[in-house]
């Protein structure tokens, strides 16, 4: 077996890297740099994958432990309410969407096009959708991970949940964080 060294494998991982994304810059505000690092995306990504990774398993828990009936305060909602508070908060923005075409609150919609894009792409088997934009001469990555049924419970809130194939993304989370 030919060994590589670890500066070709990283310079071949950066090449790869910088394939993958896509600059999308706002024409009032040009970026200080013409691309970001391929690292610091990389970053991104992985703090994307994180933060996905603990709201959807608190919205897991929520439901398992706290929602036993239709009365109960979904777990959706205490998500768009938490995803509020942190976008308010931060650099960070994050946002509950519906990919069904019926939304149990007509504010999670997919707002532009890149998050109505992302709906198709995830609708067709992708399992994330990401973009580098530039606002205020700042590098963010945008991404969309998708939302499935996991719990029979999803459906006492959401009816139309029930003829959901598995899998099936009936929502996605959408993220745009710093890149640094």
């Amino acid at each position: 077996m030919k060994r590589i060294s670890l500066k070709v494998r990283l310079a071949t991982l950066a090449v790869a890297a910088i394939g993958s994304f896509q600059v999308i810059t706002s024409p009032t505000a040009p970026a200080q740099d013409p691309a970001p690092n391929a690292k610091a995306v990389q970053r991104s990504r992985q703090t994307v994958q994180t933060l996905d990774n603990i709201f959807k398993q608190t919205i897991v828990l929520v439901t398992d432990k706290y929602v036993n009936d239709d009365d109960d305060f979904a777990a959706g909602s205490a998500a768009v309410l938490l995803f509020k508070n942190i976008s308010e908060g931060s650099d960070n923005t994050i946002r509950l969407i519906d990919a069904t075409g019926d939304p149990y609150d007509s504010d999670n919609v997919a707002k532009d096009d890149f998050e109505k894009s992302g709906i198709k792409k995830l609708k067709a088997g992708a399992k994330t959708v990401d973009q580098v934009v530039v606002r205020d001469g700042k590098h963010y990555l945008r991404a969309l991970t998708p939302v499935p049924v996991v719990m029979q419970k999803c459906v006492m809130c959401h009816a139309h949940y029930a003829d959901a194939k598995p899998g099936e993304p009936i929502g996605a989370i959408s993220y745009t964080v710093p890149i640094q």
